[in-house]
């Protein structure tokens, strides 16, 4: 009777480690699959993420806000000359060099509104530089090695069936949970760039508003946008790479549970840090 029950003791403790060691390199190999698609997708442009929607967005910028943005712009040089008249003493003293300055401003601000996409274009072109000549120093892996695996093989071991159960159901647990935040870092990312989409699709609007001395605050800020947006890529990479660094330092050869719950913490200040990103994007670029 001994002999059987020491059986199915050792082929319950059999089950259980093999479930956890399922579980936790499940665990790490999908977080370290949610750090490379992070990595790839803010080391992306608006035109390579998803062709379709920017053609989308480039032909309903250009067919129906820029004729918007050029009344607009009509309107801002008309008050624009205004003004310039007005300034000198009420109509007594005008000079014509006045005119030709006007001239100047309005060349400029039609030569800025008629490239506007490929100046926004710009834009993301060099902050996606700056990402991918970057990403190749600061980001890492967090996937489980082999030596790692074994390690913790040889700890689950030396357990009782009790801990070995409870640490099952908390690596059970634990998966589902970095599942949900896997899911919140998507919306993050994925976010950012529709975001993008929505900010490109309106730009000939602010843009019209650069040369005027009392509406460029508006085009002005939505420079700042676009930077903003853009380099908020960066600061999600460094985040990725700062949350890499964390993981590989977990030790799971000790202490497994709280290896387990280590990371969980880990993947919850990733995302409250993504969530942060672009804050800490705008203050800097000083936009809102």
């Amino acid at each position: 009777m001994q002999f059987l029950t020491d059986w199915l003791t050792e082929l319950l403790k059999e089950f259980l480690i093999d479930g956890i060691l399922s579980n936790l390199g499940n665990l790490f190999n999908n977080v370290n699959d949610q750090i490379g698609e992070i990595a790839v997708q803010v080391g992306t442009t608006p035109a390579a993420w998803n062709a379709g929607v920017f053609t989308l967005i480039r032909n309903l910028s250009e067919t129906i806000i820029l004729p918007i943005a050029g009344l607009v712009l009509t309107f801002v040089m008309t008050w624009e000359l205004i003004q310039l008249i007005i300034e000198r003493n009420n109509l007594h003293e005008i000079d014509t060099w006045i005119f030709f300055k006007w001239v100047f401003k309005t060349m400029i601000a039609v030569l800025i509104l008629s490239n506007t996409f490929n100046i926004v274009m710009a834009v993301f072109d060099v902050a996606q530089n700056v990402i991918h000549n970057s990403a190749s120093l600061i980001t890492g892996s967090t996937a489980v090695t082999l030596d790692m695996m074994d390690a913790l093989e040889a700890e689950l071991l030396t357990m009782d069936v009790g801990p070995l159960l409870g640490l099952w159901m908390q690596s059970f647990l634990v998966n589902t949970i970095v599942i949900a935040l896997n899911i919140v870092v998507f919306v993050i990312v994925y976010g950012r760039m529709i975001e993008i989409y929505i900010l490109t699709s309106l730009a000939p609007l602010p843009m019209a508003t650069l040369t005027s001395r009392e509406l460029q605050g508006m085009g002005q800020n939505y420079m700042k946008s676009l930077l903003a947006l853009g380099f908020q890529g960066f600061l999600i990479l460094i985040c990725v790479a700062i949350y890499a660094v964390l993981v590989q330092s977990i030790a799971i050869g000790g202490n497994p549970m709280m290896a387990i719950w280590t990371c969980i913490g880990y993947t919850v200040l990733l995302c409250f840090t993504l969530f942060k990103t672009g804050t800490v994007a705008k203050s800097i670029f000083g936009a809102h």
